[in-house]
């Protein structure tokens, strides 16, 4: 897929992926529309994106609501006249013992991980279908393909996005409409408590650096890929969980065991 002059809605363009993937779209001629809730971060990224002769528009909004996303694809219609790639990015994750969850969090997760993007998706399919031509692309996970302990509601909610991912290309063959799941592994991002970091360098789990991410999702992006996970050793592991998750279960045991002490609140 050619991105040059493609109209791309951005969620989560503030921090992280989001606000290194916008610099890369912006470096390829993509018209943006940054979306997030930090109003500043958006002005600051706008700016910096049309310093470098990008064009990029911003709505601070909450995914999460009807009437957010009502605001979204508004200003999509105002600013572009529609879409052609919608990248689902917005995420929340929470690393703790399931039994100590936060309920409101867990619900927070799954109305920013898997309800706003279906709905989002929704609300600009009908267009992108009449116009015949155009692209979802849904940023999953790793977790999402193999269930980590301690990232129970997180991994759960990437599951169900990369379920969503492959039902809705199946339904939208043949449209010209088409969608792209990508799923990297841990990221060095603020989506990250410090206990993920301490926890990370304990048992030696690789993490990205964010524009490294955003530079790959690009490529699939440019590549029209249905599915793209990041790193060949946990290429290995997603289709070794697919086939004998229970060799997974035993692989897993150490590293889970180290990883309780850092997951556990701390009283």
């Amino acid at each position: 897929m050619q991105l040059h002059n493609q109209r791309v809605l951005l969620t989560g363009a503030s921090s992280g992926i989001g606000k290194e993937l916008a610099h890369e779209l912006a470096t390829s001629g993509s018209k943006l529309l940054l979306v997030g809730r930090r109003v500043t971060d958006l002005a600051k990224l706008s700016q910096q994106i049309a310093a470098s002769g990008g064009t990029a528009r911003i709505v601070a909004a909450d995914i999460t609501t009807s009437d957010g996303r009502a605001l979204i694809i508004n200003e999509a219609m105002r600013c572009f006249g529609g879409i052609d790639v919608l990248i689902n990015n917005a995420g929340v994750s929470d690393f703790t013992t399931f039994s100590q969850a936060d309920p409101a969090l867990i619900e927070r997760i799954f109305k920013t991980n898997v309800t706003a993007p279906i709905l989002l998706t929704r609300a600009v399919v009908p267009q992108m279908i009449e116009q015949g031509q155009g692209r979802i692309v849904n940023m999953g996970s790793i977790f999402g393909s193999i269930g980590f302990a301690y990232f129970a509601a997180y991994s759960s909610s990437k599951f169900a996005l990369r379920g969503f991912s492959e039902a809705l290309r199946r339904e939208l063959a043949g449209t010209g409409v088409d969608v792209t799941y990508v799923a990297p592994r841990a990221v060095k991002t603020a989506i990250n408590s410090t206990a993920v970091y301490r926890m990370a360098e304990a048992v030696k789990m690789k993490m990205d650096n964010p524009d490294v991410v955003a530079k790959w999702i690009l490529r699939c992006i440019e590549k029209d890929k249905k599915d793209a996970y990041y790193g060949l050793a946990e290429i290995f592991f997603v289709k070794l969980n697919g086939l004998l998750p229970r060799i997974v279960d035993k692989g897993l045991g150490k590293q889970n065991k180290a990883m309780r002490h850092y997951a556990e609140p701390v009283n």
